[in-house]
């Protein structure tokens, strides 16, 4: 599974470092502020928030106006993300075929509800909507990787790998 960036350990000066590398590769079109922020958070594990005002001088930008974009889209976070990032598909297809049942079961291993984290920090659970796998529903991500056909003991197996992955480490 991917592990997630160490954002957290990331200076403000060494974001702003990569944010600067980023917007050398990204002209000051507006059409490049998607690919920027993309970019940006592949990088650090976020978008985090002292570096708006830095995005938006260099698309010609309010800072709202890149505000706007960031809370937007459901893919971009504000602040750091837990090490493991569980994304349960909350599609039709999903839920028809127990995707509720494993939503509950996470919450209940997890200890947290859907945009929460788990009391360690550890875990956060998010909704996705179609990994486009309806016909080996219900399916879910672990730090961008993705299974499918998930029951909920499969998803205590698939946990208890990650826990011992991060042991390890």
């Amino acid at each position: 599974m991917p592990a997630q960036p160490a954002a957290a350990a990331t200076s403000a000066t060494t974001v702003s470092a990569i944010l600067a590398g980023i917007l050398s590769r990204h002209g000051p079109r507006q059409d490049e502020l998607l690919p920027a922020l993309h970019a940006l958070q592949d990088s650090v594990g976020y978008i985090p928030p002292d570096q708006v005002p830095a995005l938006a001088q260099h698309f010609n930008l309010s800072r709202a106006e890149v505000h706007g974009v960031i809370t937007f889209y459901h893919y971009f976070r504000s602040a750091p993300p837990a090490r493991c990032v569980v994304q349960i598909c909350r599609a039709e297809a999903c839920q028809s075929m127990g995707g509720d049942r494993l939503l509950a079961h996470a919450e209940s291993v997890l200890g947290c509800s859907l945009h929460g984290h788990s009391a360690d920090g550890a875990f956060a659970l998010e909704p996705v909507y179609c990994l486009g796998l309806c016909a080996s529903s219900p399916a879910l991500t672990i730090n961008e990787a993705v299974f499918a056909r998930v029951t909920p003991a499969r998803f205590d197996a698939l946990i208890a790998d990650v826990n011992q992955l991060q042991e390890a480490v």
